[in-house]
């Protein structure tokens, strides 16, 4: 197949932009091309003008499905990155549920987390497999993890909770592996334990989020780096509406908030960063400078 025309690089972008939010600016021809061209080959198109004007003229919506699926497929995989999982189990939970504790008392402490643009789950059940091992033997912490994405086929997935061998092999240790997922046919599934502690939507980040509720902690790594700066400035504020006191956020490593989200301070803590709500300032526990020991 013939590689994509500037004129349908532009149309694709536009046609992406409008309906998901997504930018995709000059030299990402090369994306486009990787992710639209199964979808061609698979409905026997011409080339990118047809599947565009497929996509423009279906009123299903399969073709925008397809193309905005094909798209945001992210590449993730299990604890990617340690650092936001020291953050959340040295730091972060044990200041939220000091927090509550206070306005609690004997009852149980409700931690609530979102993983946004969650792909195929990975990152939910790292959460909940991290939280598990946290609180075992404790019925004194009630754990609510949802993960949301914009394709239907990656919440599907991760609903399932099946992975491939090369899936597993990447984050997971041989303890994890074993301990939590079980063999089945051509990979791993989730064992129910873990998997009972998180539920999965499809949800669109440039939709309101008055739905979702209220969470102590939002992951959202690696999203926004697709907005334009605008799109960057409304998703952040939305989420602001939506922590608790002493709430926090994570971005992805190489992400920075700075002149973007003027509701939100970085907080430091190892060799990690995370955001609050400029006014829960007073409400959050301060942060430590030294590590909580082993």
């Amino acid at each position: 197949m013939a590689s994509i025309s500037e004129k349908e690089f532009d149309l694709l972008s536009n046609y992406i932009m409008n309906v998901a939010g997504i930018q995709l600016d000059k030299g990402k021809e090369y994306l486009m091309e990787a992710r639209l061209e199964p979808i061609i080959k698979r409905f026997n198109l011409t080339g990118y003008t047809d599947l565009y004007q497929k996509a423009v003229a279906d009123s299903s919506g399969k073709f925008k499905t397809k193309i905005i699926d094909a798209i945001t497929i992210n590449e993730t995989f299990f604890f990617r990155d340690n650092t936001p999982f020291d953050l959340l189990r040295n730091k972060i939970v044990p200041d939220l549920i000091d927090l509550k504790s206070k306005t609690h008392g004997h009852r149980r402490i409700p931690i609530r987390i979102w993983s946004a643009a969650c792909s195929t789950g990975q990152e939910v059940y790292s959460l909940a497999i991290m939280l598990k091992e946290m609180f075992i033997g404790s019925d004194k912490i009630d754990l609510n993890i949802v993960g949301t994405d914009i394709s239907g086929e990656a919440v599907a997935a991760a609903s399932y909770g099946k992975y491939n061998q090369f899936e597993v092999e990447r984050g997971l240790t041989s303890y994890h592996l074993n301990k939590y997922f079980t063999k089945v046919s051509k990979g791993w599934r989730i064992k129910d334990e873990i998997r009972s502690m998180a539920k999965f939507d499809r949800f669109d980040l440039n939709q309101p989020f008055h739905s979702l509720g209220k969470f102590d902690v939002v992951l959202c790594r690696n999203v926004a780096i697709y907005f334009p700066m605008s799109g960057k400035q409304k998703l952040f504020q939305k989420i602001a509406q939506l922590l608790n006191p002493g709430g926090a956020l994570l971005v992805g490593g190489s992400e920075s908030l700075a002149g973007i989200a003027n509701d939100f301070i970085p907080r430091h803590y190892l060799n990690g960063v995370f955001y609050q709500q400029r006014n829960s300032e007073s409400k959050a526990a301060p942060v430590a400078i030294q590590p909580i020991p082993k």
